[in-house]
């Protein structure tokens, strides 16, 4: 082989009488990288309670019929009752991840001392990156059904809602605020199941929408509330009081907006009925791997778990938005 030979002058930034400069760079890297999604943070996490994770449901209370609970008072003869309980099940799912450290690219950084924290950042990072993917599929998740699992994703928040039925079309021509009061209207309505509807669920670009509408046709501007999880966000006056309007980045659309071949979903959701079942614990886990021969550093990221939407076909709702 015939040894290269490269000048310093390929490196230096400036060679000059009495000066060489060589490239340096600031010890902190900019990382504005979007990580979690809103509902990620708050929903209720509940340990699974094996695999899958079962729970039972309560679809109707034990009342007689009003032919048959009504009787003459001097000739009582009373109706059978018994109340309708549902088995449902949830499928744990797996999400896992790996870094890899050289040893001699940790010696080297450690020598040079530019990026000391760079080993700790990443590792960080390599969570972060499982939770923001856990977030994603949340709402998305490619799974089809809670009985029978079609893939190794979720079966994503916004499918469960849609399988339920629940689901209305605001077409381009009409309210998009009317049609979201008129479908939480609809919802306590409800004879059969107490629902109580606690946020909405949509795009940024959606909301958007519907402040612009709301200044446009009634000149009123949307009030502000602290909502946990450290968000501030606007609310929408409804029969279910004023229901936070939640931006979602996770949530996706299709179309231009403006183009009248765009929808745009929003999610009405009762909260308290949205789970994750976990195993192990309800945050990610890292482990540290045996040294292999090439002497890397080796650490998996592993969480164990599910969504699920409980009442899917009846305390919340897909609102479809053309526009």
């Amino acid at each position: 082989m015939n040894p290269k030979f490269t000048e310093i002058s390929a490196a230096a930034d400036y060679i000059g009488p009495g000066a060489i400069e060589v490239p340096l760079y600031q010890t902190e890297i900019l990382d504005l990288v979007r990580r979690r999604g809103p509902l990620g943070q708050r929903i209720k996490q509940v340990p699974a309670t094996g695999h899958p994770s079962r729970y039972f449901e309560e679809t109707a209370i034990p009342a007689p019929a009003a032919s048959a609970g009504f009787v003459d008072p001097r000739n009582i003869v009373a109706p059978l009752v018994q109340p309708t309980r549902i088995e449902h099940s949830v499928p744990l799912k797996a999400l896992v991840a790996q870094i890899n450290y050289n040893l001699f690219d940790i010696e080297l950084g450690k020598q040079q001392s530019q990026f000391a924290y760079l080993q700790a950042k990443d590792l960080t990072d390599t969570v972060d990156g499982v939770l923001r993917t856990h977030d994603m599929a949340l709402w998305n998740g490619s799974d089809t059904s809670l009985s029978s699992p079609t893939t190794a994703q979720y079966f994503g928040i916004a499918g469960q809602i849609a399988a339920g039925g629940n689901t209305t079309t605001i077409s381009a021509s009409q309210s998009i605020v009317d049609g979201i009061k008129s479908t939480i209207a609809q919802m306590l309505s409800n004879t059969s199941f107490g629902v109580r509807p606690t946020a909405i669920y949509a795009n940024p670009v959606l909301l958007d929408l519907i402040d612009r509408e709301m200044k446009a046709e009634f000149n009123v501007v949307l009030n502000t509330k602290p909502i946990e999880g450290g968000l501030t966000v606007k609310t929408l006056s409804t029969q279910a009081g004023d229901i936070p309007l939640i931006p979602e980045w996770t949530l996706p659309y299709t179309g231009t907006p403006g183009s009248g071949s765009a929808v745009l979903p929003a999610y009405i959701v009762t909260e308290d009925l949205i789970e994750y079942h976990w195993l192990g614990d309800p945050n990610p886990r890292v482990f540290q791997l045996g040294l292999p021969g090439s002497l890397a550093s080796q650490y998996a990221v592993v969480k164990f778990g599910a969504p699920v939407v409980k009442g899917a076909n009846y305390a919340h709702y897909q609102v479809l938005v053309d526009r």
